[in-house]
């Protein structure tokens, strides 16, 4: 099956990222599909990682680390920026077309045959179960040797717990969703430690003492050793960053100690940010205790490569706008990881000696919390943009002006995203300013897909 035909198939699915909805949840669907396609989840070893926050980045690192080893790594993330495939790649780089076209038929023939159409009678089956499945057969025929899993939402009831890992990983916990996982944090952390295994190492992120209870209870119950990071390593970060022509991004010195390790870890990492560093700590304990042989060498190099587009994703002079000194890619949504973004710019700002005027252009999805946002942006912009995330999510742009107005900070709304876009860019462009372009992975994914065409 050609791949355009694939992706209208798999649109004709319900896809919770556009159109969120309850009572969808339930891991019987991939149990029963899993066993029709002979486990393909199964094939390699894998990580499992899921958190409020970074479980992207977490799981690029865990893969350029495992590839630095030696080992052919599937990294299973989302969501994508330009095309779906994004989501199933060998360590970033897209796989053949052979093996997805490949994947895709034995996939179709599963979910349409005579059988299984009366199973699904009873239990529909949605996108992202469908990607996840889809994401198991590509491992499988790439005869991938490891495989690392981004959990989509929650962890307890989605698609990739049916996984059986060698480690589970947990970042920070955080208020998120909360009409589907819960309205506290406790609520939260016990669908995310839904990921733990029996008998499984369970890494995990430092937590707030209430949050940390929680999931050494689902531990103790699973009998799964747990390792929170603030327990057991130290995090250091140079507080100015450099720009590297090399790899076209800004790198941060960070010093990791730990008993884990024979030696501190001292990578230059490319992904940016005191946060970055600890979801790097937390990566490189996963795979020491997977691999307790792995040399602190091969760790350093495999942190120090990785990378994420749209998480801080700086490009220098943009082709065809190339008065932008900078134009700065994040698709941060939540008020904390904003607030990293915020302290990242300034930090980048002091390191680079900037002096130039810092532009933004802002859109976030309806389910997010644009009260607390705003304010975070107040007096660190000349100008700021607002718009739509895109096509795909729902927005409120009555209530996203609302949340500026209440901040008292000044603005320029348009609903249309591409001119919106189009005008940041320009303006940007003739004053010379910085532009940062933050608050859904979907207008990152807009603003990649306008300079692509300018």
């Amino acid at each position: 099956m050609e791949l355009q035909e694939f992706e209208q198939w798999l649109n004709s699915f319900l896809n919770f990222e556009k159109l969120p909805q309850k009572n969808i949840f339930w891991l019987d669907t991939m149990e029963h599909f899993s066993k029709s396609l002979n486990n393909p989840e199964l094939s390699c070893p894998a990580f499992h990682v899921a958190g409020s926050k970074g479980k992207g980045s977490t799981s690029a690192f865990i893969a350029s680390i495992l590839e630095e080893a030696g080992l052919k790594t599937g990294l299973y993330t989302s969501p994508h920026i330009l095309t779906f495939l994004e989501r199933i790649t060998r360590n970033q780089q897209l796989l053949s077309t052979k093996i997805y076209e490949e994947a895709a038929d034995i996939l179709v023939k599963t979910i349409t045959s005579e059988t299984e159409k009366n199973y699904l009678k009873d239990r529909p089956i949605t996108w992202f179960e469908l990607v996840t499945l889809y994401s198991f057969l590509c491992f499988r025929l790439a005869k991938l040797d490891a495989a690392v899993f981004e959990v989509g939402l929650g962890g307890r009831l989605d698609a990739t717990n049916v996984i059986k890992p060698l480690v589970s990983c947990i970042g920070p916990i955080e208020l998120e969703h909360t009409e589907y996982l819960g309205d506290t944090v406790e609520k939260i952390a016990a669908e995310k430690g839904g990921i733990i295994k029996e008998n499984t190492p369970a890494i995990i992120a430092s937590q707030s003492p209430s949050v940390k209870a929680v999931f050494k209870q689902i531990a103790k119950e699973k009998n799964a050793p747990v390792f929170f990071t603030d327990e057991i390593c130290t995090v250091e970060c140079a507080q100015n960053y450099k720009y590297s022509e090399k790899f076209s991004s800004l790198t941060m010195k960070t010093k990791i100690t730990s008993s884990v390790f024979s030696r501190p870890l001292t990578p230059e990492l490319r992904l940016t940010g005191d946060f970055q560093a600890q979801n790097a700590a937390l990566a490189a304990i996963a795979v020491k205790k997977a691999f307790p042989e792995l040399s602190e060498e091969i760790i350093e190099k495999g942190l120090s490569k990785a990378f994420l587009p749209g998480r801080f994703e700086v490009i220098k002079n943009p082709a065809g706008f190339n008065k932008i000194p900078f134009l700065i890619l994040d698709g941060a949504h939540t008020p904390r990881s904003v607030g990293f973004t915020m302290d990242t710019l300034k930090k980048l700002k002091k390191s680079l000696n900037l002096s130039c005027d810092f532009n933004l252009l802002f859109a976030c999805a309806a389910d997010k919390d644009a009260k607390d946002i705003a304010p975070l942006f107040k007096g660190q912009f000349k100008k700021i943009y607002l718009t739509k995330p895109g096509n795909v999510k729902q927005s409120d742009i009555r209530g996203l002006e609302a949340a500026f107005k209440k901040a008292e900070i000044p603005y320029n709304l348009n609903e249309d995203f591409s001119e919106q876009i189009k005008k940041a860019l320009k303006e940007s462009e003739e004053t010379n300013s910085l532009l940062l372009v933050t608050g859904s992975f979907y207008l990152v994914s807009e603003v990649k897909k306008y300079l692509a065409e300018a």
